[in-house]
C-alpha cells in the first residue's frame, strides 16, 4: 500500500526494501519513512553487531522494539528509548542479542 495525499507519504514496511546497516553485515534496515531531512528506519541486528563511533550533528532518537542492546554503558530492553542531543559523541552501541529497533535521525 502506498498513498500520495498532498502533505502525506503513507506506505506498508512491506513495500520498503532491506538494506545493509552499519559496518560487518551483521545488521539490515528499512527507511520507512524521510521528511525535512530526518528518516525513520527499522534496523534489525545480529548479536555483537557494534555501531561505529560518530557525532551527532542532529538530534536522534531510538525506541527498542526487542532484544537487548547496551548503549552509551547502558542496557536498554523492549521498550527503553533514548535521545542523543545534538552535539553529543557516539561512543558504545552494540547488539547484546537479536534486535530490533527504530531509529529516528537526520544526517
Amino acid at each position: 500500500m502506498t498513498q500520495r495525499l498532498e502533505g502525506w507519504d503513507i506506505v506498508s514496511a512491506a513495500d520498503r526494501d532491506w538494506i545493509d546497516w552499519g559496518e560487518g553485515g551483521a545488521a539490515r534496515a528499512k527507511l520507512l519513512a524521510a521528511g525535512d531531512g530526518y528518516t525513520v528506519a527499522l534496523v534489525e541486528t545480529e548479536p555483537g553487531y557494534k555501531g561505529s563511533r560518530h557525532d551527532h550533528v542532529h538530534t536522534e532518537f531510538l525506541y527498542v522494539l526487542e532484544g537487548r542492546l547496551r548503549n552509551q554503558g547502558e542496557v536498554m530492553e523492549a521498550g527503553d528509548t533514548y535521545v542523543a542531543a545534538a552535539g553529543s559523541t557516539h561512543t558504545d552501541f552494540e547488539a547484546e542479542s537479536p534486535s530490533t529497533y527504530l531509529s529516528i535521525f537526520k544526517l
